[in-house]
């Protein structure tokens, strides 16, 4: 067998590929190039599109918020292309998780980087469209309601493992992606502690704010 053909060595390929696809900052990169200055030196001092917001440039969160889900979406096609069909499914949920744990924790920011709600609905979208579907619906509609982005946010992640989990099998042997999705909304869920605390105590800022 050859060394790239290798089920460990694909794998490994796709973890590698994948982190470094979602370790990519665009908010912090869009808004340099557009003489805004470092994003973290703003607001929360995160590098996504609800921080990027604050800066008063609709424009740049729009577009970082689409880049930053494409960057999901991207990490995950890529591993289907890559891995042959008995890897697939393993694969793109592989690649799922990676790509969020590198846009929250990206090695170029000490490991200090975005709160991964837009990748992870990118890489949900891109391994399930229903799912990814129903849980954009989720977040919009909760953050409409609430007027609180991570209120939405944290709905739609509670919401995403269910719904993998119904859509692929009952039992995480039928599909990884089921277990992807509860690994993603506890990061998603761990870079988010500290708005769950204000959102409990009544001190999370509501939209505009």
């Amino acid at each position: 067998m050859n060394f790239f053909e290798s089920p460990a060595t694909l794998i490994g390929a796709v973890v590698l590929l994948s982190y470094l696809l979602g370790s990519i900052p665009f908010g912090l990169v869009l808004t340099a190039l557009s003489g805004g200055g470092d994003i973290r030196r703003i607001g929360s001092g995160n590098i996504g599109a609800t921080n990027v917001l604050r800066s008063g440039r609709k424009d740049l969160a729009a577009a970082t918020l689409a880049l930053d889900a494409l960057k999901g979406i991207v990490a995950v096609m890529v591993a289907w292309i890559m891995c042959p069909p008995e890897l697939a499914d393993r694969a793109t949920a592989t690649a799922a998780i990676f790509a969020v744990i590198g846009h929250c924790f990206p090695v170029w920011l000490g490991f200090r980087g975005g709160k991964g709600v837009a990748t992870g609905l990118g890489v949900v979208f891109a391994m399930s469209p229903l799912a990814g579907a129903a849980c954009c619906l989720i977040w919009f509609l909760g953050a409409k309601i609430t007027r609180i982005s991570s209120a939405g946010a944290l709905l739609a992640f509670s919401a995403m493992p269910f719904i993998l989990f119904f859509q692929y099998g009952h039992s995480f042997t039928d599909s990884a992606k089921p277990l992807a999705g509860v690994l993603i909304a506890l990061v998603i869920f761990l870079r988010h502690r500290e708005n769950i605390v204000r959102l409990l105590s009544g001190r999370e800022p509501r939209i505009g704010q």
